[in-house]
Formats: C-alpha cells, sequence, structure tokens
C-alpha cells in the first residue's frame, strides 16, 4: 500500500531542514488517508521483541486452568481469554468475540490523586509460571515510552505547530500494553461466520505502536480508495497508527486508522502470530480541544480525555 509510507528516524533526528520537512508533509498526507506508518530508526532491538514473543507463548500455551488465576476484563490487567473481547462492538457491529487471547499490562506508577489511583492505576500482574517476562517487558515499555514521546514531537511538526504540542501531555500517561496471541485453527477451531482474530475496528486512544508478524491471517488496514487490504509488512519497522482521540484531536485533520486481523487461514490451520501493540495514552486530566481551522476540519466540543478512553474500553468487552 503506497498510502503508508515507511518513515526512517534517523534522517528525522539528524537531517537538514528540509529533509526534516519533507518528512513531516509525509506523515501529514499518510495520516489524512490510512492513519497508518511504517517507522524504522527506532533503535528497539528485534532480539528484545523475540525474546519477549518466546516467553509469552510459554505462557499461553499453558493449560487454561494455570491461565485461570490470571483472568480479567477488558481494561484489567492479566490475561484475556477466549471469549473476552469483540472490537467490532465499538463500531456498533454485533460480531462474534476475537479468536485471540492477550497479556495485558498498563502504567507501572501510581498517581497522587486518589480517586484516578483508583480507576487507572493497580499493580501489574506477571504470571509466576513465566519469570523471565517482567523484566523482559518492563525493558520494552521503557523503550516504547521514549519512541511515543518522539513520535508525537514528529507529529507535533507535522501539524506545523510546536514539537511538545501532544508529548508535553504524557507526563505520566496511561499506556497500555497487549501481547495478543492468535492461534491456529488447530486450537480455536473453524471461525464462525463473521469471526476475526480482531473484527473491524479503530483504536481508542492516542498512538499505536505495534510490532506484528505476518501472515495470511494477518493486519489488514481500511481506506476509502482501497477498501481492505493487507498492510505493508517490513520486519524490522514498527507500524505505527493514530487512534480516536488524536483524530478528535487533530480536528479530523487526520483519520484514526481502521483496521483488522483476518481469521485464521484454512490453508495453513497451524498458523499462529503475536503482536505486541503498545497503546499510548495521556495523562489523566488532559484536555483535548480540537486543533483549530485551517489544520482542523472539524470542531468538536472538549473532552476529557480518560472520560472517553473509559467509554471506549467498556463497549467493546463481551458481557
Amino acid at each position: 500500500m503506497d498510502r503508508i509510507p515507511t518513515i526512517d528516524l534517523h534522517p528525522w533526528r539528524a537531517g537538514t531542514p528540509e529533509t526534516r520537512t519533507t518528512i513531516a508533509r509525509t506523515v501529514d498526507s499518510a495520516l489524512q488517508t490510512a492513519g497508518f506508518l511504517l517507522v524504522t530508526g527506532h533503535g528497539v532491538s528485534p532480539t528484545l521483541r523475540t525474546r519477549i514473543r518466546e516467553a509469552a507463548r510459554t505462557f499461553f500455551t499453558l493449560p487454561t486452568e494455570a491461565k485461570r488465576p490470571y483472568e480479567v476484563k477488558v481494561g484489567g490487567r492479566g490475561w484475556l481469554g477466549p471469549g473476552a473481547e469483540a472490537n467490532g462492538y465499538s463500531e456498533g457491529t454485533e460480531t462474534p468475540p476475537d479468536l485471540k487471547e492477550s497479556l495485558t499490562f498498563a502504567t507501572h506508577e501510581p498517581f497522587d490523586d486518589p480517586a484516578v489511583n483508583a480507576e487507572w492505576y493497580r499493580p501489574n500482574v506477571w504470571p509466576t509460571e513465566v519469570p523471565e517476562l517482567q523484566p523482559l517487558c518492563e525493558e520494552y515499555l521503557a523503550r516504547m515510552g521514549e519512541l511515543e514521546n518522539e513520535l508525537l514531537s514528529l507529529l507535533g511538526e507535522a501539524l506545523g505547530l510546536e514539537p511538545d504540542f501532544f508529548s508535553r501531555h504524557m507526563s505520566h500517561p496511561t499506556y497500555g500494553f497487549n501481547i495478543n496471541w492468535y492461534p491456529g485453527r488447530e486450537v480455536v477451531g473453524d471461525p464462525v461466520p463473521g469471526q476475526f482474530r480482531i473484527g473491524p475496528h479503530t483504536d481508542f486512544g492516542t498512538v499505536t505502536i505495534l510490532d506484528r508478524q505476518a501472515g495470511k491471517g494477518g493486519l489488514q488496514v481500511y481506506t476509502d480508495e482501497g477498501g481492505w487490504e493487507d498492510a505493508p509488512f517490513d520486519p524490522a519497522a514498527f507500524t505505527i497508527n493514530i487512534g480516536d482521540l488524536m483524530a478528535r484531536w487533530t480536528g479530523d485533520r487526520w483519520r484514526s486508522g481502521r483496521h483488522r486481523v483476518l481469521p485464521p487461514p484454512a490453508d495453513e490451520p497451524a498458523e499462529e502470530l503475536m503482536s505486541l501493540v503498545y497503546f499510548g495514552e495521556c495523562t489523566p486530566g488532559t484536555i483535548v480541544e480540537s486543533v483549530r481551522a485551517p489544520v482542523g476540519r472539524v470542531a468538536y466540543p472538549p473532552v476529557d480525555s480518560h472520560t472517553y478512553l473509559r467509554a471506549q474500553l467498556d463497549s467493546i468487552t463481551v458481557t
């Protein structure tokens, strides 16, 4: 898909003003069409990502009885088992549950405000059966926080605004982190009509940083021009998309990237994939106001970022 360009962060960091302007324009254009980018030059070790997958797979392939003590609902910290989530609900579509399992984590530092703390903080739950997972994920999340701030600075400049226009609201974010496991048909059986590994949806927050694997039952992106198309893949790159809150923040100049993960393929029943998904969020209390015209195109009423986020998370929970 030529609507999803690859952005190398090396020339963004060290390039001439002309080079940086070209990159900023490319980003702005891509986010107006698909809402997706590929990003290289990020410096995150591929070995780290491989080791996280290996450790997480050890957990996911445990017997269900061993995983049950970690079970939570959407928005919790722990294990989302089969049938827990249906992302298509966020679009108002009554889809079957997504064919995946997830380990979910979030911000590791408590907040000063007791009310914020009660809603958005609780200790992460790390499976004792896989002790190596915690240090690997904590190292990865530190890198994700750094990369998110760099990307947000790029996005601020891509809009012609100050570099900290977005990043100044991320001093203590309620980020989320999912390790999504997509087993093959050998494990989950045949999908029912309308069932996906993840149903069609847009993400809810600011910026999503995805490390994914290629497969027949992989990521697809929707655009008005091309409909559903396989997302481009580069094993060295992160896939970046913006969410609903960021689209709202830009007054719908940028579109929230609509996407889905296809069902496990019938002709490769053993295909399993795993994604590492970092969901960037704001510091609680951030009021999101749409960027004014001519940059923004729609003037939405101001909204509390976390009131908005909670409503969206509740919408995809299978009850």
